[in-house]
């Protein structure tokens, strides 16, 4: 996925929310402006890579306790010199995760969300325009944390739901709820 495929992959994403349209505004914006938007390098911000990885029967969610951030998330990280933005989140997920096998559900964009880093020792404050994908593993294969967690976790619904704080993962939550008929026949391939 190079810079345009991304730019059309991003055009064709329908935003849940008002926010997440927001967000899809400002990263459609800035992929616009930023001919190297995916690369690290980049000090005003970035394209990173996420997954919101489901269980077989859409019932729970994995998600990783983030050691910097100190708070559960969906896997995901920097796009790195890869352009391919669901290759990304594969990767990512596959590393955050030790998950062998992850399907995506779809190659479409399932969330958008655009989020303040901030300034650490040797990088400026920036933003993280993060482009999320839908995956699917089986809920009964090992885990294995990486050195970027304190923990993986799969969790139910209803535990989703009682999350503190994070916006974006009640909408993903949302999301989830709303597609859950028509996701579970769809896993079964």
């Amino acid at each position: 996925m190079n810079r345009s495929e991304l730019l059309a992959a991003l055009a064709r994403h329908r935003p849940a929310t008002a926010q997440e349209g927001q967000h899809l505004a400002a990263t459609i914006d800035f992929v616009s402006r930023h001919e190297h938007c995916c690369r690290r390098s980049l000090a005003v911000g970035h394209i990173t890579a996420s997954s919101w990885i489901i269980d077989q029967d859409a019932s729970h969610a994995l998600l990783t306790h983030h050691r910097k951030l100190d708070r559960w998330l969906q896997l995901g990280g920097h796009v790195e010199d890869d352009s391919d933005v669901l290759a990304a989140a594969l990767r990512e997920a596959r590393e955050e995760s030790g998950l062998a096998t992850l399907h995506a559900v779809d190659d479409g964009i399932f969330d958008i969300d655009v989020h303040p880093i901030p300034a650490r020792r040797d990088e400026p404050a920036h933003h993280h325009y993060d482009v999320r994908f839908l995956l699917q593993a089986d809920r009964g294969a090992q885990l294995t944390i990486s050195d970027e967690s304190h923990d993986l976790r799969w969790f139910s619904l209803a535990e989703l739901c009682a999350l503190p704080g994070d916006e974006s993962i009640r909408r993903m939550v949302d999301k989830m709820q709303r597609r859950a008929d028509t996701l579970s026949p769809a896993l079964s391939r």
